[in-house]
């Protein structure tokens, strides 16, 4: 097991990466973002009741309070179920493929399983976003009928968004142990 080591998102947000080597062939590697934090959520909450209560005070609109509440209390339940993600996993296992997961704060899990035959190679890509070059690691899948084209791209690490620097930690590894099959 590899230490952790602190790196930040691409919006300056510490994550943590976490590298174990299970065996030669066999790597995990899971990016951890922060835990969602009470101070913002009561920030959140205390600023949509007072505006609600701002409006209720010149309306006398007993309902103005309650859809408040109701709003907040069913946006911060789907926010922590389908949007915050805690942390997210690759796995790579030389002879079988490659396991992305991905758990939310709520405890939901999401995993996806891609075999080694429909990997083409785990590349570093770069975007432009909003005036900023950004990078991220993906897989690219071989096209069935055409050996040598690629069929589509699979980002990884897509809600942690690490940077370069965790990125190529994890993409020379990768590339090691793509190298031994």
């Amino acid at each position: 097991m590899m230490e952790d080591e602190a790196f930040a998102d691409i919006n300056g947000k510490a994550i943590s990466l976490d590298c174990q080597n299970h065996s030669d062939l066999c790597r995990e590697f899971t990016v951890s973002s922060a835990k969602v934090s009470i101070v913002k959520v009561m920030v959140y909450t205390c600023s949509v009741w007072l505006l609600a209560y701002a409006v209720f005070f010149f309306t006398e609109n007993t309902a103005v309070l309650s859809c408040a509440i109701f709003v907040t209390l069913v946006g911060m339940m789907l926010h922590i179920h389908f949007v915050k993600v805690d942390h997210e996993s690759l796995l790579i296992i030389g002879s079988l493929g490659i396991q992305v997961s991905s758990s939310y704060a709520s405890g939901r899990e999401t995993t996806t399983f891609i075999e080694m035959s429909k990997i083409k190679d785990i590349v570093i890509n770069e975007a432009v976003h909003m005036q900023q070059i950004i990078y991220y690691l993906c897989v690219l899948l071989k096209d069935p009928s055409e050996p040598n084209a690629v069929s589509s791209v699979v980002p990884l690490f897509q809600s942690s968004k690490p940077r370069l620097n965790c990125l190529v930690k994890v993409y020379k590894s990768c590339q090691e142990i793509l190298s031994k099959c």
